[in-house]
């Protein structure tokens, strides 16, 4: 296999007509630039370059082989640019995993910043509804970094971003106060489909407290749910993350506080986009739009 440091001297030679000049523009010795090109026509089986009393010319075969000699260097210094593109934050493709319910509320301006920041940087997304389908797409190398749920399934490292709080929807007007399980239990709810890792969750907690929620309807979204229950269909348990600043619905705290980590989990804690996305994420921590906070009362400042 020909090696690029043989195509390069080559393409010198017949760049700059010349050995003596071909070797002092790479900043080698003659002998060592003659030992390159020799070694380009033994793989070759056949003589790349003529010389002549003054300077060189390409034989047959060296002008048959030059342009993909040239496109090969110059695909090889596209590798090391983007290489370095991507060691800097200002290149590559960066592979990101997000519970759905989070997307809008607490992945948004990061991706947004980010656009801003690094515009060479591809951004891909993945939207699921469930914490431990969100790690298994890190586990399988399809995502670089996972932003949800703490996972069931999941042994790697997770950073904790911070807490967020389940809350009830309701339409507007509804009475003020937290909410018990045991009164969700007494009216309709709009639920979770089965592969929704949040219902499977909620109803593990319901049942611990002794009490069934019964679904009026099923939604894969919690974003959905929550207007739905906007809309009269029925209550609605929502993490505060899928909650719209402008949420037309009233929301209710639960009594007790239902809580639940936000963690980032990194398939390769090396790879450096994947880090400062990371620690971005992080930095942001779990917000909860000031008007919905102010719904919950000190619950929602928690």
């Amino acid at each position: 296999m020909a090696t690029l440091r043989a195509l390069e001297c080559f393409v010198a030679v017949l760049e700059f007509g010349s050995v003596t000049e071909a070797a002092a523009r790479l900043h080698m010795s003659q002998p060592a630039l003659s030992h390159q090109v020799a070694a380009l026509e033994r793989e070759l089986g056949t003589a790349v370059v003529e010389r002549l009393p003054r300077g060189v010319r390409p034989t047959t075969a060296g002008r048959a082989i030059v342009a993909d000699a040239r496109a090969a260097l110059a695909a090889a210094e596209r590798v090391v640019a983007a290489g370095r593109a991507v060691a800097t934050g200002a290149g590559g493709q960066l592979r990101i995993g997000c519970a759905e319910s989070m997307t809008a509320g607490l992945l948004a301006p990061v991706l947004r910043a980010w656009h801003r920041r690094w515009p060479q940087v591809h951004l891909g997304l993945t939207e699921l509804t469930s914490a431990n389908s969100l790690a298994d797409l890190v586990l399988s190398g399809q995502a670089d970094v996972g932003v949800g749920p703490r996972p069931s399934r999941w042994d790697g490292p997770a950073s904790l971003v911070g807490r967020e709080q389940v809350v009830v929807a309701l339409p507007t007007g509804a009475a003020p106060g937290p909410i018990t399980f045991a009164q969700l239990a007494d009216q309709p709810v709009v639920g979770y489909h089965p592969d929704n890792g949040l219902g499977v969750w909620l109803d593990e907690i319901a049942a611990q407290r002794g009490v069934t929620l019964s679904a009026v309807t099923r939604t894969r979204q919690a974003g959905t749910a929550a207007h739905l229950a906007a809309a009269g269909l029925g209550a609605a348990l929502v993490p505060t993350t899928a909650l719209p600043p402008a949420f037309p619905g009233a929301v209710r705290p639960l009594d007790p506080p239902l809580t639940r980590d936000v963690v980032t989990l990194v398939a390769n804690p090396s790879d450096p986009l994947a880090r400062r996305f990371d620690s971005d994420v992080r930095r942001r921590g779990v917000p909860v739009p000031s008007a919905i906070a102010g719904q919950l009362g000190d619950a929602g400042r928690s």
